[in-house]
């Protein structure tokens, strides 16, 4: 199906979301970033899947989003623990978990390899990017950390970006590098969920982390051709033109 990637929005009770014709279709629930949920765009996106892309629109100058608030109040978000992204599936299903979403549709949209021992070590992959976001978080020097002062900040993002970071990012050129066959794809010759995993990781991030995430990639050459081949995938290319600009 051609994805119908319409920038048209519409905004009805303070959610915004791309126009879509009165089909059954998927159904992405989260705010208006990228965040959590650019995982599973990016999926419908080498899919080609048309979806509705519903987005809560955070009040400028706030944390607050009014049609978010309201989702959890009406129990849209229960199965994500009042929390989003959620996907709602053609046949009226509700899955929640960002990972879980992610998998399903790669699954779904055969991007887990072609029998289970590649879907094994995309897994793997995954997990293992996952471990590296997790970590990061742990660092607490983001935006959204309030209890540390900027000098506690900068200093835990020196020591992420300059030693940490590169350590773990070694360990998983070397895992990927047991399992890579073809050029520019993670496991097997056709993009896969692994791909956009460590295109995520690399690439996806904070704007003002974006050069040292690059440069803590520097020494790992096959996780900076992966992340290349991803984004110079056209349909990838075609969502990055047309996706809505949001600040995160």
């Amino acid at each position: 199906m051609i994805m119908r990637f319409s920038l048209l929005l519409s905004i009805v009770s303070g959610c915004t979301a791309l126009a879509s014709p009165a089909t059954k279709k998927f159904q992405l629930k989260y705010f208006n970033a990228r965040g959590a949920a650019e995982g599973c765009r990016l999926i419908f996106a080498i899919a080609e899947e048309d979806y509705e892309d519903t987005r809560y629109e955070i009040t400028p100058g706030t944390m607050e989003a009014p049609a978010f608030k309201a989702a959890k109040e009406n129990g849209d978000l229960a199965m994500n623990l009042d929390r989003a992204p959620v996907l709602i599936t053609p046949e009226g299903v509700t899955i929640g978990q960002s990972k879980a979403i992610e998998r399903f549709l790669a699954r779904r949209f055969g991007m887990m390899g072609t029998d289970d021992v590649e879907a094994a070590l995309i897994d793997c992959i995954t997990e293992h990017c996952r471990d590296v976001k997790d970590a990061q978080t742990r660092k607490r020097f983001s935006m959204f950390v309030k209890d540390r002062t900027d000098e506690e900040k900068e200093q835990a993002q020196k020591e992420w970006f300059e030693t940490e970071m590169p350590i773990l990012l070694a360990k998983i050129e070397a895992s990927v590098k047991q399992g890579a066959t073809s050029k520019g794809f993670a496991v097997g010759s056709s993009i896969s969920y692994a791909d956009m995993s460590i295109y995520s990781l690399l690439e996806e991030c904070f704007p003002a982390y974006q050069e040292a995430t690059l440069q803590a990639a520097n020494d790992c050459p096959l996780l900076l051709e992966i992340c290349e081949s991803f984004s110079n995938n056209p349909k990838v290319c075609q969502w990055m033109e047309q996706r809505p600009a949001t600040n995160f």
